[in-house]
């Protein structure tokens, strides 16, 4: 786990049940746009992961030995804004290693699995399946 992405934990753990929805509200409007380079990919419906009932595409790769993670997601998605977003907060920069290691109950660890639907779950599972495997691929 990233230095980041237990700080991310905490912050959350610590915040009471009914504020956690707006933490990732927040979150959610945070959301870098896409970079220009990745545009025409995006609008060709490459990048989609095909899990997640939102239209979440990623764009990751690999410089360096560093983590690059690159998404988009519309505004009408709030939770996969908010939870990708925790995801490139976290791992941008980090190794490929690092990201292979993303823990299985991180909906759980912030304390928002009780909050989201078994679907947005799942959804968020095929994200972290998808960004290791992108993560691998690339690094190999």
């Amino acid at each position: 786990m990233t230095d980041r992405l237990r700080e991310i934990i905490d912050e959350f753990q610590s915040a009471p049940d009914e504020f956690r929805v707006e933490m990732l509200l927040e979150r959610a409007r945070q959301f870098p746009p896409l970079p220009e380079k990745y545009r025409a990919l995006r609008e060709k419906g490459l990048g989609r992961v095909h899990e997640c009932m939102a239209e979440v595409y990623f764009f990751p790769e690999v410089k360096d030995g560093a983590v690059r993670i690159h998404s988009d997601i519309p505004g009408e998605a709030p939770t996969q804004r908010a939870l990708v977003g925790i995801l490139m907060e976290a791992y941008d920069g980090a190794s490929p290693e690092a990201v292979a290691q993303i823990p299985p109950d991180l909906l759980r660890q912030l304390g928002i699995a009780p909050l989201l639907g078994v679907q947005r779950q799942q959804g968020f599972s095929g994200i972290v399946s998808r960004l290791q495997h992108s993560i691998a691929e690339a690094s190999s």
